[in-house]
């Protein structure tokens, strides 16, 4: 289809904030919460290696004071030296210790990443296959992929990376909190003035950097979606020299990413350099102030201070706003991830295709006394599995019944597609649907196979509402070859027995030459064994519909629904195929949506829909000597819109 050029409206897309926060982070933990015995290794390796570093710095006293003050003017003896190097190894060692749990929390954290993302994917992935039709009618499939790609993408990178600098950033925050007012109580109170300012700071760029990070996801979202309809549309957009006009699409909504990614990055990216700068006045304000402290207070003293202390509590300095400016950018990483997650979470928490149904098909046979009953074993014969409210069964014959009683039917509750339509197909009759684009032909085939539920009237199927069978059940009674053909990425062999996956080589090649596919099956260049991808790309279009009518083939199923099924196939190989879709249809009952009138003559019925009624019906010897709406469009007179 071609892409929809649409103008975005001024301003962006309008922001999708997490819309409870607390709810999706407690869901994700939830997720998390699955690997806590990793998660425990996790919390306790990166304690180690944020108090290997506290605990590192603290020998920066003793080593100044016991050992680098008293060899100053004096001669350096292995006496001097040798408490020097045992220090100098025990410090060694733990800094070694701390690497060691640095690299252990990371590879554990990555596994538990990996393992959390496939998780999710994997439940949205199932969840997205019990939607219904009318979920991925509504959106684009660029905007889908979107939260499978870059909402996990940046999911996964928060799971590894932020959640571990978060408790290794507030374990060396704590501890080195607690140290510095170990050494100078005076001097914390200075670092606590400065961290007020600082979190000031970081309140005001962290809630402007968020938004715009919560506006970023949105934007990429609806990049993906433009550029997944451009592509499919691609040949109409050069068909029709529409280049100039996607062009200006794209930028104005490529623009509205890089307004949001500017500003959001802008605002993260500013944060560093200042907190730097704050660090480093603190750095020049508790370094002057200790001086004076030194210089004017006995060491002995409560506010007193050593050179080594001094020294210590400097690099304390340095290494408390260091984990504080990284918590501040974490945080929005986490915004972002968190906005992400509730995209996920949004379909995972859409409501799947209801199915209240609870008759079944089953395999069957006949008895002596002409009753039905299940057996295990394939006869050939199926039937419906009815139970009823007394606990009792009964078993319908599987034929193929199907009949509209006064249906009513509207897509979005506003505009009637179908109004009040009757009509009936008994077992191995051939119904047509004829009329202009919009009359609701198709609709007819989506209500058959309960994509949608009617409003209004209902179906039966065998006499029975299809409303209480299942819907696989129902569909798996079914095949239906549409106009657009899709043919997945495999062989031949397999698209074909993707109408049925039990079906042997002998069933998927008597179906292939029941559809006049057998002959170019076999020149291709490794048969049936031939790999297929790019949706059918190395086919033409009439090969890939070829296939499809061997996978409605292969199914053999009792109803079978032909919406355009030979619109893609030129007329000389429609005449060639046409015995053997008369040979599948046979005994079966067909429903057919053709605009090519000459393929629906040997119709039992023929249905002349406008606007979502039924106008007239009958054959077509019938209907031509009605001389009314068919009449017309198959001399000519009125051509089909």
């Amino acid at each position: 289809m071609a892409p929809q050029i649409k103008k975005p409206q001024k301003g962006g897309s309008p922001m999708q904030k997490p819309a409870n926060t607390k709810a999706t982070f407690s869901r994700l933990l939830g997720y998390l919460g699955k690997s806590k015995a990793l998660l425990f290794l996790v919390f306790i390796f990166v304690a180690i290696s944020s108090l290997a570093g506290i605990i590192g710095t603290s020998f920066v006293e003793s080593i100044t004071d016991d050992f680098l003050l008293p060899i100053i003017g004096s001669e350096i003896t292995s006496e001097l030296l040798a408490p020097l190097v045992k220090t100098l190894v025990l410090l060694g060692f733990i800094y070694a210790f701390g690497v060691i749990s640095s690299y252990a929390y990371s590879r554990i954290m990555l596994q538990v990443a990996q393992k959390t993302l496939n998780t999710i994917r994997r439940d949205l992935f199932n969840h997205m296959m019990d939607l219904p039709i009318k979920f991925f009618d509504t959106h684009t499939h660029g905007e889908l992929m979107s939260r499978y790609t870059n909402d996990a993408d940046v999911l996964r990178e928060c799971i590894s990376n932020s959640f571990v600098q978060l408790v290794s950033s507030a374990v060396t925050v704590i501890g080195t909190f607690v140290m510095m007012a170990y050494y100078s109580p005076l001097l914390t109170l200075l670092v606590i003035v400065m961290l007020i300012i600082a979190f000031i700071i970081i309140k005001f760029l962290g809630k402007r950097s968020a938004k715009y990070f919560r506006l970023q996801q949105k934007c990429v979202g609806d990049v993906n979606g433009y550029i997944e309809e451009f592509i499919e549309g691609q040949k109409v957009v050069k068909v029709f020299c529409h280049e100039d006009a996607a062009n200006r699409a794209f930028g104005e909504i490529n623009g509205r990413l890089r307004h949001a990614a500017t500003n959001a990055h802008t605002y993260a990216s500013i944060l560093m350099p200042i907190m730097g700068n704050i660090s480093y006045i603190t750095y020049a304000a508790s370094a002057t102030l200790g001086s004076l402290i030194i210089m004017t207070v006995p060491e002995e003293s409560f506010w007193g201070l050593s050179v080594g202390a001094l020294f210590t509590f400097l690099l304390y300095t340095r290494q408390f706003f260091q984990p504080i400016t990284q918590i501040s950018q974490q945080f929005n990483n986490i915004i972002a991830a968190l906005a992400g997650a509730e995209r996920i979470f949004e379909i995972i928490d859409t409501p799947v295709e209801e199915d209240n149904g609870y008759v079944t098909l089953v395999n069957a046979k006949k008895n002596p006394d002409g009753s039905i009953s299940e057996c295990e074993e394939r006869t050939g014969m199926w039937a419906w599995k009815h139970p009823h409210g007394d606990g009792t069964l009964t078993y319908t014959e599987w034929r193929g019944d199907v009949r509209f009683h006064d249906v009513t039917f509207s897509y979005d509750g506003k505009k009637t597609v179908l109004k009040n339509v009757s009509l009936y197909a008994m077992p191995g009759q051939k119904i047509a649907f004829v009329g202009s684009t919009g009359a609701g032909k198709t609709t007819i085939t989506n209500l058959i196979n309960r994509f949608y539920d009617v409003n209004e009237g209902k179906i039966t199927y065998d006499g029975i509402n299809i409303k209480k069978i299942k819907k696989a059940e129902l569909r798996r009674s079914m095949a239906m070859v549409l106009q657009d053909t899709h043919l997945f990425t495999g062989t031949v062999r397999d698209n074909i027995a993707y109408g049925r996956l039990d079906a042997t080589d002998e069933e998927i090649i008597a179906a292939a030459k029941l559809a006049n596919a057998d002959s170019f099956i076999t020149r291709l260049p490794d048969g049936y064994n031939t790999m297929i991808t790019g949706d059918g790309a190395n086919l033409s279009q009439g090969q890939r519909q070829l296939l499809a009518i061997a996978r409605a083939a292969v199914a053999d199923p009792p109803v079978l629904i032909l919406d355009e099924a030979t619109s893609s196939i030129d007329t000389r190989t429609e005449r060639l195929i046409e015995k053997g879709m008369d040979k599948l249809m046979e005994g079966r009952t067909v429903f057919v949506i053709a605009h090519r009138l000459s393929t629906v003559r040997n119709s039992d019925a023929i249905m002349v829909l406008e606007h979502g009624e039924i106008i007239e019906r009958g054959n077509h010897d019938d209907l031509i000597e009605q001389k009314g709406k068919y009449y017309q469009l198959y001399t000519g007179q009125f051509e089909l819109d």
